[in-house]
């Protein structure tokens, strides 16, 4: 199970849901990457990728993902089971 903690900013997508566990299967020693929680995202909230991910698959400028307490900047990134991914928007203005 991954934990997944998202920012208001992706609520319409989510039907307002912000904090969403996420059961991928497999048993502990199978290898997850944070893409398999975006990809997984997206299976159950179609057009949530294309907001957290650009089309070089990379994550966008404006997003800030943290699994646990490190910030990550790759989606290749290894997953353990029982681990929390927060996803952050950046705020702007003047």
């Amino acid at each position: 199970m991954i934990n997944v903690i998202l920012p208001s900013q992706l609520e319409s997508y989510t039907e307002g849901l912000r904090d969403i566990t996420l059961d991928l299967g497999g048993d502990e020693s199978q290898s997850l990457k944070l893409f398999d929680v975006i990809k997984a995202l997206d299976e159950r909230f179609p057009g949530l990728a294309f907001r957290v991910v650009d089309e070089q698959k990379s994550i966008r400028r404006h997003i800030a993902i943290f699994v646990g307490e490190t910030l990550v900047r790759d989606l290749q990134v290894p997953l353990k089971g029982g681990e929390r991914v927060h996803i952050v928007g950046a705020l702007s203005g003047g």
